[in-house]
């Protein structure tokens, strides 16, 4: 079974206050009697589910294009917790302790991924030291960030810079029942890039 956790990229779409929302120029179009169709997008590359690159957070980190795909690609645990809107998810709120190198943390506190709320979960130093601890190269969320929406110093990219774990953000984890899966999502090589698209996509193992 394949959970696609990839929200519809349209420009509805939410980007975070004062990035560049989506929007798509037709230059050609079958509709209009052109040969085929043909356009382009313009937006921010932290759009829908998106893999950051290092040098998002970090002044010599990677792009990403240059991160090693095997961060994106393998198996993942699902974690279900008990997130509290406009906090940070401490290590004693996951719902199960952690078994893969690649972790999705499931708060439930962005749900609609057209509406910008700013009181989403982030990520506490003290879990980014536990994932470290334990082997994890890479987290994912279901929220736009792993800092909190008003933080500046950002604690939590810091700590994942000190650790290198990779980072995916915005995940729809809504359907996807705790447990085991492969994940799938690849970023594009986007050589200077801060920031990539992704499909992702779970498959049950």
């Amino acid at each position: 079974m394949i959970y696609d956790i990839t929200p519809p990229v349209t420009p509805d779409i939410a980007v975070f206050p004062g990035d560049t929302p989506l929007t798509r120029e037709v230059l050609l179009d079958m509709q209009r009697g052109d040969a085929l169709t043909l356009s382009a997008i313009h937006s921010t590359v932290h759009l829908g589910a998106h893999a950051d690159g290092a040098n998002h957070y970090g002044r010599d980190g990677r792009s990403v294009g240059e991160m090693p795909l095997e961060r994106y690609l393998g198996p993942c645990q699902v974690i279900e917790t008990r997130a509290r809107r406009g906090t940070r998810l401490e290590p004693s709120e996951l719902l199960d302790e952690i078994r893969e190198t690649r972790v999705l943390l499931k708060t439930g506190t962005w749900p609609d991924p057209t509406a910008f709320n700013a009181d989403f979960t982030g990520l506490s130093v003290a879990l980014v030291e536990q994932l470290a601890s334990v082997g994890v190269v890479t987290v994912g969320v279901d929220t736009p960030s792993v800092d909190t929406a008003d933080s500046k110093d950002l604690p939590a990219h810091r700590a994942i810079l000190q650790h290198d774990i990779a980072i995916l953000e915005c995940l729809d984890l809504s359907d996807v029942p705790a447990g085991t899966y492969e994940l799938i999502a690849l970023p594009l090589k986007l050589m200077g890039f801060d920031a990539s698209p992704v499909r992702a996509v779970l498959r049950t193992m």
